[in-house]
């Protein structure tokens, strides 16, 4: 009698990340922290910096968490990239409004 495998994709387990609606708003964020995975995702993704370069700006992070993090983000890339949008679109309202008052005040 032969046994036959099966393989089957699951998704990967995240020990290093946790939802908690009383922190960062419910956003994912590295357990024991308020370190947010999007953060990571800028750091790495947007601003160039190396996991090593990430934890020197966070010393109290591991490169577990910080992988384990970026993981994460990129399973859920479409999701945190749209979050991303709109979080730019945001601050670019808020500078053009910023200087909109700024013009007025200096005629």
């Amino acid at each position: 009698m032969s046994t036959q495998r099966t393989t089957s994709h699951r998704k990967a387990e995240h020990p290093y990340i946790a939802i908690d609606s009383k922190i960062a708003k419910g956003s994912p964020v590295i357990s024991g922290t308020r370190i947010r995975v999007i953060d990571i995702a800028i750091e790495y993704d947007r601003l160039g910096l190396t996991p090593d370069q990430i934890i020197d700006a966070h010393p109290h992070l591991t490169l577990e968490a910080v992988h384990d993090a970026l993981s994460y983000y990129y399973e859920k890339r479409d999701f945190f990239d749209e979050e991303i949008k709109k979080k730019i679109k945001a601050i670019e309202k808020i500078a053009r409004k910023k200087l909109s008052i700024s013009e007025k005040i200096l005629g």
